[in-house]
């Protein structure tokens, strides 16, 4: 059954594009758990619809306008949070709601792509061409080098940002660093799962794997693998049992957690 699955050209492009995703999401997601961030995956998603939706407006290839503008968005997260006063959450909420509501003005003021929107808002990762195949592995395997090299400088700023500094470690640029490439990440998960549960993929495998961590490399890795599992077992169901795959993606991590959730109760 499985080898004959694999014949199809889509689903070769969906298995391989979504590998290098998922286990993008799995190892990046963690340290946005650790750093308390998690939000900031929903609010990039939730900027990523207004641009997604400007570039459709405008007959751009979404993604030309979503990249920059996430990153941007991220930046100006960052700044609010260490210029004023706010919670990094509130932050988030005030960026995300400017980003989500650009998007619903432009869908209404003009019907031609609300179809195409719709796509973007629930993923689709069936439909993912050749070229965003070759796009979404170059750069998932270009940021998954990146986190290799700033391991220890993620590492440590994530379990404490002061004695990181202590260390000679340039926080500040750590900081735009993991914000450019929860930016970036959350931009290759809305091909995977859309807008609407990009920040569910980044969040829930690192959640899964913290309930039975025994190390941070080891705990890391499994958020990876559990991801990727996640992914590939969510397109084989999707594909035969025709459902949603971003949804099914999803609620596969959500049965992952809770299954783990409840054999750590029932071993302690």
């Amino acid at each position: 059954m499985f080898l004959e699955l694999i014949q199809y050209d889509f689903i070769q492009r969906a298995y391989i594009a979504g590998s290098f995703i998922a286990f993008l999401c799995g190892i990046l997601g963690l340290f946005l758990i650790l750093r308390r961030l998690s939000l900031i995956g929903d609010g990039i998603s939730h900027v990523s619809f207004g641009a997604i939706a400007l570039g459709l407006f405008f007959g751009f290839y979404p993604f030309y306008i979503a990249i920059p503008t996430v990153i941007i968005a991220s930046y100006l997260i960052l700044k609010i949070t260490e210029k004023t006063k706010l919670h990094a959450d509130a932050a988030i909420g005030i960026v995300s709601s400017a980003g989500i509501s650009l998007g619903v003005i432009l869908s209404s003021i003009s019907g031609g792509f609300n179809i195409d929107l719709f796509s973007y808002l629930f993923g689709n990762i069936l439909a993912i061409s050749k070229e965003e195949m070759y796009l979404s592995v170059f750069l998932s395997a270009f940021l998954l080098i990146v986190i290799y090299y700033l391991y220890y400088e993620f590492f440590s700023v994530s379990f404490d940002e002061e004695y990181a500094k202590t260390t000679g470690i340039n926080t500040k640029r750590i900081n735009v660093i993991l914000i450019t490439l929860t930016a970036l990440t959350v931009i290759l998960a809305i091909r995977i799962v859309g807008v609407m549960l990009s920040s569910a993929l980044l969040i829930l495998p690192g959640a899964t794997s913290l309930l039975f961590a025994k190390s941070f490399k080891f705990t890391i890795f499994f958020s990876g693998i559990l991801s990727l599992i996640s992914v590939f077992l969510g397109i084989t169901f999707a594909f035969y049992l025709d459902l949603p795959p971003g949804a099914t993606i999803i609620v596969l991590n959500l049965i992952f957690f809770s299954f783990f959730s409840v054999y750590r109760k029932i071993n302690q």
